[in-house]
């Protein structure tokens, strides 16, 4: 917590929380900036200037627009850009599911988008797909753990339900 200003200011993005409407359905949301979905799997959003938790080794940026400062060393770090609309293409969202797959097995990923509603879903569902999940198991942990309204973007759901484990 930040008191440089005299006032206290959460900059913890485990604690810290968005609010707002999602574009797809309008639903309200009020989430933290980042949540943990399973072991050694962290899913969020992202604000210019919070500090990534020294715990994140491996980083997943789908929204190359704003960015964590990082003040420890990452094992890996990719900056893929990714929009949220019915139109974005999909050809590689399985194979960064599968780089987040293979790298949560040595230590904390992070997988981020805007407000890590729709982006950061698609690519963390399919990771677990992967892992053995099933579309339906991927997408209900996914709102239970971060927010009812992971995955409002249709297209992004329905691709995920389309398809099948490896």
């Amino acid at each position: 917590m930040s008191t440089a200003t005299g006032t206290a200011i959460e900059s913890d993005p485990t604690v810290r929380r968005m609010t707002g409407t999602t574009a797809h359905g309008l639903i309200p949301f009020d989430v933290p900036v980042i949540t943990e979905i399973a072991h050694n799997l962290w899913q969020g959003g992202c604000e210019d200037g919070l500090i990534l938790p020294p715990n994140i080794r491996h980083l997943l940026s789908l929204y190359r627009w704003e960015s964590y400062q990082v003040a420890h060393r990452l094992r890996t770090s990719h900056v893929v850009t990714m929009h949220d609309s019915a139109g974005q293409d999909t050809s590689q969202v399985s194979r960064w599911a599968r780089w987040v797959s293979a790298r949560r097995r040595t230590g904390a990923v992070l997988v981020h988008c805007q407000a890590g509603l729709n982006r950061s879903s698609l690519v963390v569902a399919r990771a677990l797909m992967l892992d053995g999940m099933t579309a339906d198991e991927a997408i209900t942990l996914l709102r239970e753990k971060r927010s009812p309204a992971v995955l409002c973007n249709p297209a992004f759901e329905a691709w995920l339900r389309e398809k099948r484990t490896p």
